[in-house]
């Protein structure tokens, strides 16, 4: 075998991969995660129901597989960004605008998120996890502000990292449920802007 072919058979993994993912994010969006089963996320993407299992082993795996894939590089560019304030408020700008985009992937994640909340299943330590790593970015991006001068010295960023962390998920929450409600572009230039008042030193 060649190393041309097997790149092309990762090729086909990934591929095969990233469809059983999207499949599962709809029926996620359209019908909640109780309803997802492997049988119904390989008739969706076309596929059997044993390449899912080939791919996952079990619901619970691939429900973890979409929350992690569904926030992996949610907001473009801002992690070739030094840690501070413009990373942070770039980052908040990004996120909201993100959400205009309607992504299957990112309702389905707003839809898991707020299950995970309700219950104690395997999927809330995923969560837990998800938003633990959200906060400590926010908090790195806060610290090296402080160091750096731009940030009030007596910020404490575990708390400014929950707050951004809690409007972020609220707005998501909103737009799933009310599309209409707001312009995305708009708002997130307007609480960005917010935190770069609140913050700045």
């Amino acid at each position: 075998m060649t190393r041309h072919e097997r790149r092309t058979q990762e090729q086909r993994r990934n591929t095969t991969r990233a469809a059983l993912l999207e499949a599962a994010a709809e029926l996620v969006v359209e019908l909640g995660m109780r309803a997802v089963t492997l049988a119904r996320v390989g008739e969706r993407a076309g596929y059997s129901r044993g390449i899912v299992t080939h791919n996952f082993g079990s619901k619970q795996a691939l429900l973890d597989a979409l929350a992690k894939a569904s926030q992996s590089g949610f907001v473009p560019g801002v992690g070739d960004m030094p840690p501070g304030l413009e990373r942070l408020t770039a980052l908040i700008e990004g996120y909201v605008n993100e959400l205009g985009r309607d992504k299957v992937t990112g309702r389905a994640f707003l839809v898991l998120w707020a299950e995970a909340a309700t219950t104690t299943s395997e999927l809330s330590k995923v969560f837990r996890e998800r938003d633990e790593a959200f906060r400590a970015d926010l908090r790195d991006d806060v610290a090296a502000g402080i160091a750096d001068g731009t940030i009030h010295a007596d910020t404490d960023p575990s708390d400014v990292a929950v707050a951004i962390l809690g409007q972020l998920r609220g707005i998501g929450m909103q737009r799933l449920l009310d599309p209409g409600a707001f312009d995305p572009h708009r708002l997130g230039r307007a609480v960005a802007q917010q935190w770069r008042r609140a913050l700045s030193a």
